[in-house]
C-alpha cells in the first residue's frame, strides 16, 4: 500500500526537512517487504490567498484517486502506536492501493475536504504546527512499520 503524505506548504531546507527525509528513507526501507510503501510527499500552496477552500481544492488534486483519505485534525481519534501500525495493517490487508494523510494548513482542513476523510487522525489535544506534524508522521509510519516488522525500535 503506498502512503501518501499531502501537504500544505513547501518545507524548505532545515532541520524539519532533515527528519521528514530520515524517517522516510526508514519507512520505505522497513515498509517494502510488509507491503507498505513508499512514501511520497505531495506539497500544495495556495499563492492567490483563496484560503481554506482554495487549499482544499489543491489538496484534493494532489490525492491520489481512489486512495483512503485520512485527515490530521486535532478533533480526530486519538491512537496508541500499535494501534496506528494495526489499522495500518488492516487498510494494507484489505487491500486498499494507496492511503492519503492530508495535513492542511496554519487554519486547517477546510470542512469540505475533512468531511470526505475516511479517518480522521489526532497527535493530540494540542495543537502542532502544520510542519512539526509532518514530522511526528512521517516518524509514526516508520514506528508502524516497524511494529508490523517485529523491529524492536518501538519499545512500549
Amino acid at each position: 500500500m503506498r502512503a501518501h503524505l499531502c501537504a500544505v506548504g513547501r518545507l524548505r531546507a532545515g532541520p524539519e526537512r532533515d527528519l521528514i527525509d530520515d524517517y522516510v528513507r526508514r519507512f520505505d526501507r522497513t515498509g517494502r517487504a510488509l507491503g507498505l510503501g513508499p512514501l511520497h510527499e505531495h506539497e500544495v500552496e495556495d499563492r492567490k490567498g483563496g484560503g481554506m477552500a482554495a487549499e482544499a481544492a489543491l489538496l484534493g488534486r494532489a490525492i491520489p484517486s481512489g486512495a483512503l483519505l485520512v485527515a490530521l485534525d486535532e478533533r480526530g481519534k486519538v491512537l496508541s502506536s500499535p494501534d496506528f501500525a494495526d489499522m495500518l495493517g488492516r487498510w494494507r490487508d484489505s487491500g486498499r492501493q494507496d492511503v492519503a494523510f492530508v495535513i492542511g494548513g496554519a487554519d486547517g482542513i477546510d470542512p469540505s475536504l475533512r468531511e470526505q476523510a475516511e479517518f480522521r487522525l489526532s497527535f493530540g489535544k494540542m495543537v502542532w504546527p502544520h510542519m512539526l506534524v509532518r514530522v511526528m508522521l512521517a516518524e509514526q509510519l516508520y514506528r508502524a512499520a516497524s511494529i508490523l516488522a517485529g523491529s524492536p525500535y518501538h519499545r512500549a
